[in-house]
C-alpha cells in the first residue's frame, strides 16, 4: 500500500510538471526560441518588426457537419480557440510587432455561413487576437487578406456578391498596397485573379496591379497573396515541412464561370503578377503548411515563403508565425508550439497497472542493485566510522631513551554487552536464561500459495482456489488504478483550469 501511495504522489506531481510546461512552458520556451531577424548594416532599432499569421480558419457549422448546439462542436472551437488565443498572446505580442499581418482564411466557412454566424465568428476572432482589447497607443496596424475560406473562389462571386461586400465591410478593400518603413507591401485578392475573362471581380483586381509601377529600387515590394504562386508538382519545400508536398488541383465551374478550387496559381498568373511588380519576396498562406521555394525570373530569383497555419486543428501540429524585419533582408522565423498529454496518460495507466505491490525492490535485479548499494553504503560507513574512532581514543604521552616525544594509545576495555536476553536473578553471578519461544514464520502477503485442493459448491461444480485469489487481486488490483486515478484528477484538475482560463479572459 505505501508502494501505491507512493507511486500516486509521484505520478501526481508529474502530472502537475506536465500541464505547467504545456499550457505555460511551452509558450515561454518558444518565445525564448524566436528572435526578430536583422542585419549588421541595420540595427534592429532602425527596422519595422511586422508579425505575420496565416490561416486561423476558426470553426464553424461547416468543419465538422455538426449543428451549432452541438457539445463536441463547441469543445472544439474552445480548446482551438483558446490554443490560437494563447500563441498570440504569450508568443507574438511579448514581441511588441509593429504591424500584425494576416494572410487570409480567417474563418473556415465563411461563405457559406448565415449572417448571424459569421458575426459570431467574427466576435470571436477578435476575441482570439485581442482585436477589442488596445495594448498600444496609437492602436497596432493590422492589416487583412482575403482567402477562400473567407470569399470562396471566382464562381462563388457571381452567384453570391453579397459575401464579398460583407467581408469588405469589416476588413476593407481586397486589393491595396501598405508601407512599413521602406517596404512596400502589395495585397491581392488571389480567389479572383484566375476567374472568369469577362468577371468584374477579375478584372478590378488585375487593372489595381497594372496600376502600380515597379518603383524606385531603394523601396523594394513584398507581394502578398492567400494562394501561392504556381510551381511545378513534387517541387521540394525545406526543411521546415512536416507534411506531404501538394500538387496542383484544380476544379473549374461549367461554362467558363470561373474557378471552384485551386491549390496554386496558374502558371500564367504567377508569371504575370512577378513581371508586373517584380517583388523582391512573396508572402502566401493557404497551404498550412510551411514551404520556401525561389522562383526563377528575368529580373533575378524572388524566394516566396508559404507560411503554416497558426492553429493546430487545421492539419498542422507545429502551429507557426512569422517575424519579419522591413530593411534590406528579410528572412523567416517560426516557432513550433504544441503540448501531447496522449502519451502520458498511457504511461499513467500503465505504471498504475504493472507496478509491483511491494514496490520495484520486489523485483530480483532491482532487489539486487538495492543490496549492492546498501553493502557499498555500509563499507564506506564503517571505514569513516574506524577513522573517527582513531581520532577520537585517548594517547598517553612517553618519552624514549633519546627524549624524542611519542604518543601511544591507550587500549580500551571493552564492557561484554548484556543480550536483552539475559536477566540478572537474585545475587551473585548467577544468570537466568528464559525460555527460547519457537518463532512461527508469518506468510509474506505478497507471495501468492496456490493450493492444490478443490472447493465443491452446492451445486456440485468445482471451483479452484486459487482462481478465486486471482481474481480477488485483479480486483483489488483495479480498484487501486481508479483510486489512484481520482487522486491525480483532483490534485490536478483545478491546476489546469486556472491554467486554462487565465488566457481566456479579456485584459
Amino acid at each position: 500500500m505505501q508502494s501505491a501511495t507512493r507511486l500516486t504522489l509521484l505520478l501526481c506531481a508529474a502530472w502537475a510538471a506536465a500541464l505547467l510546461y504545456g499550457e505555460a512552458g511551452a509558450y515561454w520556451a518558444s518565445y525564448l526560441a524566436c528572435s526578430w531577424p536583422s542585419s549588421p548594416s541595420s540595427p534592429p532599432n532602425n527596422l519595422v518588426k511586422v508579425a505575420v499569421v496565416a490561416d486561423p480558419q476558426l470553426m464553424d457549422s461547416t468543419s465538422l457537419g455538426l449543428p451549432r448546439s452541438s457539445i463536441a462542436l463547441q469543445a472544439a472551437e474552445f480548446y482551438t480557440d483558446l490554443n490560437m488565443r494563447r500563441s498570440f498572446q504569450s508568443v507574438i505580442l511579448p514581441f511588441k510587432p509593429d504591424v500584425v499581418l494576416f494572410l487570409g482564411d480567417h474563418f473556415d466557412g465563411g461563405p457559406y455561413m448565415s449572417d448571424e454566424e459569421w458575426h459570431e465568428s467574427l466576435y470571436r476572432f477578435k476575441h482570439i487576437f485581442s482585436l477589442n482589447e488596445q495594448r498600444t497607443k496609437p492602436p497596432l496596424p493590422i492589416y487583412y487578406l482575403s482567402g477562400n475560406h473567407d470569399i470562396g473562389y471566382s464562381a462563388f462571386h457571381s452567384v453570391h456578391p453579397e459575401v464579398l461586400s460583407r467581408y469588405e465591410k469589416e476588413f476593407g478593400s481586397r486589393n491595396y498596397q501598405f508601407s512599413a518603413g521602406k517596404v512596400e507591401f502589395v495585397v491581392v485578392d488571389a480567389q479572383t485573379l484566375d476567374g472568369a475573362k469577362g468577371s468584374k471581380e477579375r478584372s478590378s483586381s488585375w487593372e489595381f496591379i497594372k496600376m502600380l509601377s515597379p518603383g524606385n529600387a531603394s523601396n523594394p515590394k513584398v507581394l502578398l497573396t492567400h494562394i501561392p504562386l504556381y510551381r511545378p508538382d513534387n517541387t521540394p519545400c525545406g526543411p521546415h515541412r512536416s507534411s506531404p508536398i501538394i500538387n496542383q488541383r484544380v476544379s473549374y465551374a461549367a461554362a467558363d464561370q470561373g474557378i471552384t478550387y485551386q491549390n496554386y496559381l496558374s502558371k500564367e498568373t504567377s508569371d504575370l503578377l512577378l513581371s508586373l511588380l517584380k517583388p523582391v519576396l512573396v508572402l502566401s498562406g493557404h497551404d498550412h503548411d510551411q514551404c520556401t521555394i525561389v522562383h526563377s525570373t528575368p529580373f533575378g530569383p524572388v524566394t516566396e515563403h508559404t507560411l503554416g497555419t497558426i492553429s493546430w486543428q487545421q492539419g498542422n501540429l507545429y502551429p507557426s508565425f512569422m517575424l519579419l524585419s522591413a530593411g534590406p533582408k528579410l528572412s523567416q522565423n517560426s516557432t513550433d508550439l504544441k503540448h501531447e498529454y496522449i502519451c502520458q496518460f498511457v504511461v499513467t495507466i500503465l505504471m498504475l497497472v504493472f507496478w509491483p505491490t511491494n514496490g520495484l525492490s520486489s523485483l530480483p535485479y532491482v532487489s539486487a542493485l538495492v543490496s549492492f548499494m546498501r553493502s557499498v553504503g555500509a563499507e564506506l560507513f564503517s571505514r569513516t566510522k574506524e577513522k573517527d574512532d582513531e581520532e577520537d581514543g585517548e594517547y598517553d604521552m612517553i618519552f624514549d631513551a633519546e627524549g624524542n616525544m611519542q604518543y601511544i594509545k591507550k587500549a580500551v576495555v571493552k564492557v561484554p554487552s548484556v543480550s536483552s536476553d539475559y536477566r540478572t536473578m537474585g545475587r551473585g553471578s548467577v544468570v537466568a536464561r528464559p525460555t527460547v519461544r519457537k518463532q512461527q514464520l508469518e506468510p509474506d502477503p505478497s507471495v501468492l500459495v496456490e493450493m492444490s485442493s478443490e472447493m465443491i459448491s452446492e451445486d456440485g461444480g468445482k471451483l479452484s482456489r486459487s482462481s478465486k485469489t486471482k481474481i480477488r487481486r485483479v480486483l483489488q488490483r483495479l480498484f487501486r488504478v481508479i483510486q489512484s486515478i481520482v487522486i491525480i484528477a483532483a490534485v490536478n484538475l483545478p491546476l489546469y483550469m486556472m491554467l486554462l482560463f487565465k488566457d481566456w479572459i479579456d485584459r
